[in-house]
């Protein structure tokens, strides 16, 4: 009997490599059919998936299907990810959601869109990258505050792919996307008023990693842009330093990491939906 195990010759980590070998061809599959591709009992089955999916190794489709999740496409593929991150992450967000008293994200950049995890401003736990749908980068302030860090080549990509309108706010010009990714570089401080769901608008700050690279964003939603910008943008400029200084001191354990000061962010908002931010 190996550990725990109540099976002989199979420990726990056997069982959790077994379930995600299954995946291994980037198919989706079934509770029932994994027990019966990795010879488990259905009971333990179900108990190490949902531990799996818990941490977000593993995602469950709209049809209650599994798929791999996004730590692990990111190793397998050249997209940079922290591990970290994630349990940093949570604590950040329970912070920001009682200084700000609003809804806080934290995005990652994916293929398909904006990848987040969320804590309302409620008794609710944090959310894993599971159990949300993907972000359009265009219409968030997380995608805008990610995008404007990213490499030429994904902008490009999510313009070639088509500035879907959410609402008669969204940017759907290329240009003005392009003009206003530049002000965020500037600023580092991105906005959405009302661009993929009326009445909802959103800050969002980019958060770096090891080497200066954007790794992620942080957000809040906010009732009134106008009046809540300066907190926000306050609020999460220091969570983001924060955040950055230790996932880039989890690369160099050992090392003085040193954040460099952020350039000022605006403080002038005209009230019309889709107009940029006034940078003094």
């Amino acid at each position: 009997m190996a550990g725990n195990s109540a099976e002989p010759g199979r420990s726990v980590t056997s069982k959790v490599v077994a379930i995600l070998l299954t995946f291994h061809d980037g198919s989706e599959h079934s509770l029932t059919e994994i027990a019966q591709l990795t010879c488990l009992p259905v009971s333990t089955a179900h108990r190490l998936v949902t531990e799996l999916a818990g941490w977000g190794m593993l995602e469950r489709t709209e049809e209650s299907r599994f798929r791999v999740g996004l730590p692990i496409k990111a190793i397998g593929g050249r997209r940079s990810y922290a591990p970290a991150i994630i349990e940093s992450a949570r604590r950040v967000l329970e912070d920001l959601v009682t200084a700000a008293r609003a809804c806080a994200r934290l995005g990652i950049w994916t293929d398909d869109g904006v990848a987040y995890i969320e804590k309302r401003c409620d008794h609710s736990p944090v959310t894993t990258f599971a159990q949300k749908p993907r972000l359009p980068g265009h219409a968030t302030a997380l995608g805008k505050a990610l995008l404007a860090f990213s490499p030429a080549g994904t902008v490009d990509t999510v313009i070639g792919g088509g500035l879907d309108g959410y609402t008669p706010n969204t940017v759907t010009d290329p240009e003005q996307l392009r003009r206003g990714l530049a002000s965020i570089r500037l600023t580092r401080v991105a906005i959405a008023r009302w661009e993929l769901r009326c009445g909802v608008s959103e800050v969002a700050v980019p958060v770096f990693g090891a080497g200066g690279l954007a790794v992620a964003a942080l957000g809040l939603e906010v009732p009134h842009l106008r009046a809540d910008l300066q907190m926000a943008s306050s609020v999460l400029t220091v969570a983001a330093r924060g955040l950055s200084r230790e996932l880039a001191a989890s690369s160099h354990p050992g090392c003085l990491v040193l954040v460099t000061e952020p350039r000022a962010h605006a403080t002038a908002w005209d009230e019309e939906p889709g107009r940029e931010l006034a940078r003094p």
